[in-house]
């Protein structure tokens, strides 16, 4: 009951905030190829929280902004990681509220979503409505990687499994950078290669997706194998863009012609904050909502 209660107050003052600005983005669905919503780091937990981390505000924040997806044209939602902050039952409170959007819907994994009990971590995957772990889809000329960047992790795998070891075996070689993080491995490079490859042949603009950022430079959030990854990314230039959550307080770097965008947290406000970006053949344009920041950033 409590958090219904929360729910209903929250939305209600949220919804009054955003109606002129929403008002205001109507022309970007007409003339746009597309546009898709944007979420980072939902991150619910019952606990309230302490500081700028609000767990328990997140359903009625999470509400609102599908209720607005809802009435917009777009053509899916993603969620790019940490959708919970831990604990295995917290799921179950904003699964349901995702599955209300009406629009194709897709997740991204994040490190707090392994934070549940070793023998639920193999649960998560599907509990998300993930047949793989990453993937691809295609839209209107533009190819979309969705990559897992606990493929090497101390989170996503329960303690003795062989992933667990290995991992722990990279992250000691890699000089014991932060646990949160994590790593793409050799088979998820190769797959992302040959993904790109093919985009290169058939003329495709990508967008990857991914929880952790790789760029630019950071020793607190960056993928233990950032540098791998922004190579991969710099020998093709099908490449356009770098979309992450995992740094709340959000980021914006562009490098040969990538933009690596990171959102920021929607768990850090007692707002709101998540996009919508609209496609159009020679930009991207982010709308911004609560702490979110519109930009535009040009296709070369």
């Amino acid at each position: 009951m409590r958090i219904l209660l929360q729910t209903f107050l929250m939305t209600s003052s949220l919804g009054l905030g955003l109606s002129t600005a929403m008002q205001a983005q109507e022309p970007h669905y007409s003339d746009a190829l597309f546009s898709v919503g944007l979420i980072a780091d939902c991150q619910y937990h019952k606990d309230p929280g302490e500081g700028v981390r609000k767990y328990a505000a997140s359903p009625a924040k999470l509400q609102q902004c599908v209720d607005h997806f809802n009435t917009l044209p777009l053509e899916y939602v993603v969620h790019l990681g940490d959708f919970i902050d831990r604990d295995f039952e917290s799921f179950q409170v904003v699964v349901p509220i995702y599955q209300q959007l009406t629009m194709p819907q897709y997740h991204v994994l994040g490190n707090h979503d392994f934070s549940v009990a070793d023998s639920l971590k193999n649960q998560v995957q599907a509990t998300l409505g993930l047949t793989s772990r990453y993937y691809d889809l295609a839209r209107k000329g533009w190819r979309f990687v969705i990559l897992d960047g606990n493929d090497i992790s101390l989170n996503a795998h329960p303690e003795g499994d062989p992933q667990y070891l290995a991992s722990l075996a990279y992250h000691q070689q890699a000089g014991n950078p932060p646990k949160w993080n994590g790593a793409i491995g050799e088979a998820q490079l190769a797959w992302l290669r040959g993904v790109l490859e093919g985009a290169d042949r058939a003329g495709e603009n990508v967008a990857v997706y991914c929880h952790f950022p790789v760029f630019p430079a950071d020793s607190i959030h960056n993928l233990w194998n950032a540098e791998e990854i922004v190579a991969v990314l710099d020998d093709h230039s099908c490449v356009k863009a770098y979309i992450n959550g995992h740094n709340h307080s959000g980021n914006y770097a562009k490098k040969d012609g990538i933009h690596y965008f990171n959102l920021k947290g929607m768990v850090d406000t007692d707002k709101t904050s998540y996009a919508i970006m609209h496609f159009y053949d020679d930009r991207l344009v982010v709308q911004g909502y609560g702490r979110e920041q519109g930009r535009t950033m040009m296709i070369e």
